[in-house]
């Protein structure tokens, strides 16, 4: 029995544990028996891992694909389904024939007030746009429409017929 300090013992166990004290001070465990008790002790009683343990490194690789791709499938689910445009296009196709940008789309955009004008161009003309020239008919003349600028200035040019 135990009186109400642990500093002062009963006198009956203190001696008994002295005695116990000085007996097992004199032996020693064998070798190794320490580790195989702790390994045995962590096979019976294994230690709980996290969750997040119990996946292997190909599996969370796996795992954060699929996340991108749902990820990515998501982001084009609630996307806008309209079509972007960013400005007028350089050739736009109007009954089969293309008008040719003579000057900058942002020069075409900002002309207040532009009109079309049907003209007759010499073909050698047509040749800085990239259209291919014959020397044997570079005299003769193509029917053409121009989108032209409030100050008569040509902003674009449509082939409507070779004459």
């Amino acid at each position: 029995m135990m009186n109400d300090h642990n500093d002062n013992p009963d006198p009956l166990l203190a001696a008994g544990f002295a005695a116990l004290r000085a007996e097992l001070a004199g032996h020693d465990a064998p070798r190794c028996v320490e580790k195989e008790l702790m390994q045995a002790f962590a096979r019976q009683f294994p230690k709980k891992q996290p969750w997040y343990r119990k996946l292997s490194l190909p599996q969370w690789g796996t795992a954060g694909a699929l996340a991108s791709m749902c990820g990515v499938a998501l982001l084009l689910a609630l996307s806008p389904h309209r079509a972007v445009t960013i400005g007028a296009p350089v050739i736009g196709f109007d009954d089969g024939a293309a008008f040719i940008a003579l000057e900058s789309l942002e020069r075409i955009e900002s002309e207040p007030y532009t009109r079309v004008v049907e003209a007759e161009l010499p073909q050698s003309a047509l040749a800085p746009l990239g259209m291919p020239l014959n020397p044997q008919t570079a005299g003769e003349t193509v029917r053409a429409e121009m989108l032209v600028a409030q100050d008569g200035h040509p902003l674009a040019v449509r082939l409507s017929a070779v004459n």
